[in-house]
């Protein structure tokens, strides 16, 4: 029998009636461990801790909370070969992308100890005499934290980490997919001189806590990072409570290849963006959009690429792609790429299941021609090692058709024109826009989100982070008569 890992509920690691196994997707014989489901009462329990705390942790000095994230944000970098590794064993990244996130997540945490000492307000004269007037930040209070399995460290710290730089509590529910990752993270925070019940770790199925957590009166603001259903259902209960919420949601995102592009610039950016993360991330270039007197050079270059990614275990030398998260979504990538064929694309190469030296959830690389923005599988998320070739005339058609979706998260264009690149920059209907890059790739201190059904409320991480975590204040002050 493997190991129980408890949840962290008011401050002490509880016990549950129900654990769920935690597979590996390299090896589906190969059990992580057991992780405890969390119930309602102990969330609950976890919310009521919560509020004293959250009391306590605004009025601890700047100097002690910067401290405090170092302390967190130091230990993951120096740990991150080793909990590297757990993310890419769980997960089921190569074991280079699994260190290389908990190395980022750890610089989240020490960016926002410095922000800690950055929250600096606003005064200003009142229109009437004898009065001044005081603008400055304070925190939300109790925060729900909702995450992702696809980038299951990064993404729940550029979330935790400016939650509790601002001064609130955060209870958090990560994904039921990956919790080996959430713990390991939980138990580094558990440690530090923070008040007893300001963070909370509740595993348990979005049906139950999830959905508890959004619909709790008590919880003053919800970021969430999921899927665009999800996000609706998060919207329509957050409103209930007039909660506030922030959800980054799906995409459908694109790289733009022109006449004009350098294809020793273009085809590691076009392959590297669509199959990075075996697919399975939401700034993954899924349509690739070409101009024609460029294409057939583009395809031949695109087909070699993607033939040399070698896929395989997450945690072997050399492998460049690893399995899918889950069966589930393996057979979910598989469906598509029937549609594909139905829709009259052809497949390339790949979109198969591998079956390789272990048992896992393995597909190769997709590649997909002869397709058009009207097709499902290029108005749709797949979230699969899969991108699709589209042939355009022009700039002006490639424009439109990177814009002629629901979504708008990255968009990005390879050319050697500085017009074009920046008619690009400013046109794209996008949230981030890349030149001659990928459209996977952000950094830490800047503002990350998208438009349209990609994103809702304010931005992510860098300085713009406050705007989520805080509520602003403005005090007057008579100061009576000058003499």
């Amino acid at each position: 029998m493997s190991e129980i890992y408890r949840n962290f509920i008011a401050g002490e690691w509880a016990t549950s009636n129900n654990a769920i196994d935690n597979i590996n997707p390299s090896d589906i014989s190969d059990v992580i461990g057991q992780y405890a489901q969390a119930s309602a009462a102990q969330l609950q329990e976890t919310i009521e801790a919560a509020k004293q705390a959250q009391k306590e942790w605004q009025a601890t000095s700047l100097e002690k909370r910067q401290a405090v994230l170092n302390k967190i944000g130091e230990e993951m970098m120096a740990r991150s070969a080793e909990l590297g590794e757990l993310l890419a064993r769980e997960e089921g990244k190569p074991r280079a992308e699994g260190v290389g996130e908990v190395y980022r997540a750890g610089q989240f945490f020490t960016y926002y100890a410095a922000e800690v000492l950055r929250q600096i307000g606003e005064n200003a004269d009142s229109v009437r005499d004898g009065v001044e007037v005081d603008i400055r930040r304070e925190p939300m209070g109790l925060v729900g934290v909702i995450s992702p399995w696809n980038f299951p460290t990064a993404t729940a710290s550029w979330k935790i980490a400016p939650a509790l730089a601002y001064g609130n509590a955060v209870i958090w529910k990560p994904a039921n997919l990956t919790p080996a990752s959430a713990w390991a993270l939980t138990e580094i925070i558990s440690r530090q001189d923070i008040p007893k019940r300001l963070f909370s770790l509740v595993m348990g199925s979005g049906a139950e806590i999830g959905q508890n957590l959004i619909e709790h009166p008590e919880i003053n603001a919800i970021s969430f990072t999921g899927s665009y259903q999800v996000g609706k259902t998060i919207a329509r209960a957050s409103a209930e409570n007039f909660t506030k919420f922030q959800l980054e949601l799906g995409s459908k995102n694109a790289l733009l290849v022109m006449d004009d592009a350098d294809l020793d610039i273009a085809i590691p950016a076009a392959a590297g963006g669509a199959f990075g993360g075996t697919g399975q991330k939401c700034t993954a270039s899924s349509r690739l959009i070409v101009h024609e007197s460029i294409h057939d050079q583009f395809v031949e270059r695109m087909l070699e690429a993607t033939k040399a990614f070698k896929v395989g275990h997450a945690l072997t030398e050399g492998t460049q792609l690893g399995p899918v998260a889950s069966e589930a979504q393996l057979n979910a990538n598989l469906d598509y790429m029937k549609l594909a064929a139905e829709e009259g694309c052809e497949i390339a190469y790949g979109g198969e299941r591998l079956n390789l030296e272990h048992d896992g959830f393995y597909m190769s690389p997709a590649l997909l021609l002869g397709g058009n923005n009207q097709m499902r599988v290029n108005r749709e998320e797949m979230f699969a090692p899969a991108t699709c070739v589209i042939k355009v005339g022009s700039y002006e058609e490639g424009l439109a058709t990177v814009n002629d979706t629901d979504y708008g998260l990255t968009a990005g264009i390879i050319t050697q024109s500085l017009a074009k690149a920046t008619h690009f920059r400013r046109h794209a209907e996008t949230g981030c826009v890349m030149v001659n890059l990928p459209t996977a790739g952000t950094d830490y201190h800047v503002p990350f989100g998208g438009r349209k059904n990609s994103s809702y409320g304010s931005r992510e991480q860098g300085k713009y982070a406050e705007e989520f975590y805080t509520q602003v204040k403005t005090s007057y002050i008579f100061s009576g008569s000058p003499f």
